[in-house]
């Protein structure tokens, strides 16, 4: 009877051993297939990818958009120029400066409401402030040019003709000088104007491609993360229990 009872609480012990041993590999078990089914649903969808793509390609637009729309920022000052380079009396001279002025006034207008292109906007008024000031210089310049056409008149009525060929000879040198330069600020803010739209080109450029290096580096984070942990799930032994009779 004693060796009997001991048998039996032996058998016990040993069923009850191998139950919890299976038990505890059953619950690995579940663990682990948890740990690939998380990892599974974290993947992204074949819907989720399109409509990623589809989101980086709407953000590719809307900066193509912006350059587009910072283009025409520069054409005031390109504008401005053409109407003082065609101004012919101070009268038309005061019309290209107040156009110039009216547009400096709009686009610090814009410039709080449309943040991304506030450099491109400065620029565009920086070019319209330069229009404002050679528009002044002109003036004068038509002033000086105006006294030595009645010097050239009064020198021709006096029989004074070689003097007065000089004169004329000088005014011509002079508003010739002047047309050349007057090209030349048109030719200035093309040439800025381009520029500007490049460097606009180019810091859209940069930060779509810091948001999809951003996009993805996250993205390989999560998936390492994800593959040490169901890495941990599948290294973890079932617990072992020793039952010596």
């Amino acid at each position: 009877m004693g060796i009997s009872g001991v048998s039996s609480a032996v058998g016990y012990q040993s069923q009850a051993a191998v139950s919890w041993g299976s038990s505890g590999q059953e619950t690995e078990g579940e663990r682990l297939a948890a740990a690939l089914r998380e990892e599974r649903e974290s993947q992204p969808t074949l819907t989720e990818m399109m409509k990623e793509a589809k989101e980086r390609s709407e953000e590719r637009e809307r900066m193509l958009k912006l350059t587009k729309s910072s283009a025409r920022y520069g054409d005031a000052p390109i504008q401005a120029y053409a109407r003082l380079a065609r101004a012919r009396s101070l009268g038309e001279v005061d019309a290209a400066s107040g156009y110039a002025r009216r547009q400096m006034t709009r686009l610090r207008a814009a410039k709080s409401s449309d943040s991304e292109n506030a450099d491109r906007i400065q620029a565009a008024i920086n070019q319209l402030q330069k229009a404002v000031n050679r528009a002044g210089r002109k003036k004068r310049e038509i002033s000086q040019e105006k006294t030595a056409a009645k010097r050239q008149v009064k020198l021709e009525k006096e029989k004074r003709l070689r003097e007065a060929k000089r004169q004329r000879q000088e005014l011509r040198r002079r508003q010739a000088q002047r047309m050349i330069r007057e090209s030349g600020y048109i030719r200035e803010a093309e040439v800025d104007n381009r520029l500007q739209n490049q460097l606009s080109a180019a810091k859209l450029e940069l930060r779509s491609q810091m948001q999809e290096i951003s996009s993805s580096t996250q993205a390989a984070l999560d998936t390492a993360i994800q593959g040490y942990a169901a890495a941990g799930a599948e290294a973890t032994p079932a617990p072992e229990i020793s039952v010596e009779a």
